[in-house]
This record gives C-alpha cells, sequence and structure tokens, in this order.
C-alpha cells in the first residue's frame, strides 16, 4: 500500500497532498503573496495610527477660537494695556480685537479710576491718540461728563443725577443703527447714532482714569435680544 506524504499549509484546517511538485510550487506562490498582501495592510493600518490617532485618542484638536479684547495693534502711543487685554490706562484710545458684525452687541466697561474717559463705537481710521473722541464721523462715544458725541456734535446727553462714577458699570448696545446706554444695569433712555462703516468697540483715558472691558460674563445680564461680541467665524 503505497503512502501519501501531506503537509500542513498556512490556512487553517487546510493540508496539501504532495502529488506533484508544479502544485507545491503553485500554493506556496500564492501563500506568499497573501502574507505580503497582510503585511502591507497592517503597515499602511499602524502608519494611519500613527498620522491621525492623536496619540491613540481618535481625536483631532480644533483650533480655539480667539477671545474678544483690547488690540494691542490697534491703540495709542501712549496708552497701557493690562490684565490679559482688559485694562486700558494711560493717555489715548484703543479697539477692541473684533468688529460688530452681529444685528445686536453688547459690552461692558466698569469705571475703575475716574478722570478724563469715554467709550462707544469707532472705525478703524479714528485717530486713537487723540482725546476726547467723538469729534469726527469715526468715532460715537460717551464721555466722562455725560455728553454723547459724534462728528463733534452732541448726540444726547445722560442726566446730571446719572453720571458714571469710581465702580460704576456701563453698559453698551449698538444694533447697526443706534447706541444705547446702560447704568448698572439700567436703561438710561439715551439713544445716538450717526456712524456708518465697520465699528468696533472703543475706549480711551486720560487725567488718571482707569477702565476695565468686559466682553463676556457680565456683570448684568444683556439686554433682550442682544448678546456678547462673536467673531465672524462664530456668526456664520
Amino acid at each position: 500500500m503505497a503512502l501519501v506524504a501531506v503537509q500542513t499549509s498556512p490556512f487553517s484546517g487546510y493540508t496539501v497532498n504532495r502529488f506533484s511538485g508544479v502544485q507545491k510550487i503553485q500554493i506556496h506562490r500564492i501563500v506568499c503573496i497573501c502574507a505580503q498582501l497582510v503585511a502591507r495592510m497592517a503597515a499602511m493600518f499602524t502608519c494611519w495610527l500613527g498620522c491621525c490617532g492623536d496619540g491613540g485618542s481618535g481625536h483631532i484638536p480644533l483650533k480655539e477660537m480667539p477671545t474678544v479684547q483690547l488690540d494691542t495693534h490697534h491703540m495709542g502711543t501712549d496708552v497701557v494695556i493690562v490684565k490679559s487685554g482688559r485694562r486700558i490706562c494711560g493717555t489715548g484710545g484703543c479697539l477692541a480685537n473684533a468688529p460688530l458684525h452681529q444685528n445686536k452687541s453688547y459690552f461692558e466697561f466698569k469705571i475703575q479710576s475716574t478722570g478724563v474717559w469715554g467709550l462707544g463705537v469707532a472705525t478703524q481710521k479714528v485717530n486713537l491718540n487723540q482725546v476726547p473722541m467723538g469729534r469726527d464721523t469715526n468715532s460715537l462715544v460717551l464721555r466722562h461728563d455725560g455728553s454723547v458725541y459724534h462728528n463733534n456734535e452732541e448726540k444726547n446727553r445722560l442726566p446730571a443725577n446719572s453720571l458714571p462714577q469710581e465702580g460704576d458699570i456701563v453698559g453698551i448696545t449698538y444694533d447697526h443703527v443706534e447706541l444705547n446706554l446702560y447704568l448698572n444695569g439700567k436703561n438710561m433712555h439715551c439713544p445716538a447714532s450717526g456712524i456708518r462703516g465697520t465699528v468696533y468697540p472703543v475706549v480711551y483715558v486720560d487725567d488718571s482714569a482707569i477702565l476695565d472691558c468686559q466682553f463676556s460674563d457680565f456683570y448684568h445680564t444683556a439686554p433682550q435680544g442682544f448678546e456678547k461680541i462673536l467673531f465672524e467665524q462664530q456668526i456664520f
């Protein structure tokens, strides 16, 4: 009785009868090709994990949105900005780093130290070394004496008994038509308008005045329909 030699292949549970050398060679070629394909797929998968896996978490971190604050690239030469872009002192003005693109914006300023100051909105053409502002078409501001000026014209005035004092919070709403003022959360019913174009929050100081800006985490609830300033990427 003739014996038949049996060889175990790499395929589980599969045996190859050695009927001829040609058959053996063909099977070995198939096994080698399959092994190469598996090795290549494993290498590609390892490479993908290294490039896209973010340390194995499977998440790619998103770029953080910038914070709205006073812009040291748009300030007067004698202005000092501290507290991570939230406090202004010295002499001159400074714009915020975000324009008022949205329909209804709200922001606040706290009077830390009295003196000569003003706050409101302005275009990037405003002269940030000239105080008080409100002398031309590029700014619309509340001045420390309670007057609201634009283009060297008094547009409105706070009541004499409602002038902001040290420690007070002045809120501003802007809807691309009117600027309105709030004192410690109370509507002063002191609207003003006239400025055109893309505007930014603006503040100026002189004579030892110090003001803090608040573009989020407000001291007082924003009036209905108004919200904090959003960057353009956050709006769309």
